[in-house]
């Protein structure tokens, strides 16, 4: 199935979602996070689906919120994008080639393992406009990273590596340029092996745990937004990123 924004595929009992606004590096507008919402509740509510695989196709993953359209409104059952406030049931894969950034790597973040190819490209260059992540980083960073490196990459906004994502833990599995989706699917193979009452039940004690802060987490994220917000600084962030020119920052 395709719509303006993805293609939705199911192979055996993995449902492979295909972000296809390519033209804007698969930036989230408000269809796309409405199309992404439906993707992600028909995998949820269709038993015989036990597994999903999200990707950008095989140049880039996703460069996150179209800061000129935004993102649109959060869905109900997937919240931010339509996905990053989700409670899901069932195994999230992502397939990550070329750039991952902001909010597409927060899409990452939200996901429960993670395949890249070494030609991927993580980042959360929120400080560098004045910004601040809004997607769930500022704390599923700290979890899918060591603290000290998840705060190096939100503060400096540099880059994290494939390899280094891989070697601190981000990345379960790291492929050749063009084999991010064969990888996801292959290891999607290794789950839908096993019982899916099983990998379920299994699945969300773990999230139940992990995410016992979540709510402390959204709360924390809302107060720095409403800051960010009302800042200076951000409304010169955003402009110096439209008007391609370095930011001159006040500090207010």
């Amino acid at each position: 199935m395709t719509n303006q924004r993805t293609t939705v595929e199911v192979r055996d009992h993995v449902l492979v979602i295909t972000m296809t606004r390519h033209q804007k590096r698969n930036a989230i507008d408000g269809a796309m996070t409405q199309a992404l919402d439906a993707a992600l509740n028909r995998l949820e509510d269709e038993p015989e689906l036990w597994v999903g695989v999200i990707t950008g196709g095989p140049n880039m993953f996703c460069a996150g919120t179209d800061m000129a359209a935004t993102s649109g409104t959060p869905t109900a059952r997937g919240g931010i994008y339509g996905v990053v406030g989700r409670t899901r049931t069932k195994p999230l894969i992502a397939a990550v080639e070329g750039v991952a950034f902001g909010g597409g790597f927060e899409v990452v973040m939200a996901c429960d393992m993670v395949v890249a190819a070494t030609n991927a490209r993580f980042g959360l260059p929120e400080v560098k406009r004045g910004l601040v992540p809004t997607s769930g980083a500022i704390f599923r960073a700290s979890r899918v990273l060591p603290l000290n490196v998840a705060k190096q990459i939100m503060l400096t906004g540099a880059e994290l590596s494939p390899a280094d994502g891989h070697r601190l833990g981000l990345v379960n599995e790291l492929c050749e340029p063009g084999g991010a989706l064969a990888g996801a699917l292959a290891l999607a193979a290794q789950i839908t092996a096993n019982s899916p009452v099983s990998v379920q039940q299994s699945l969300q004690a773990i999230d139940a745990l992990a995410s016992a802060n979540d709510a402390l987490g959204w709360a924390l994220t809302t107060k720095a937004k409403k800051v960010i917000n009302a800042s200076a600084d951000a409304k010169e962030g955003v402009a110096a990123f439209f008007e391609k020119r370095p930011p001159k920052w006040t500090g207010r």
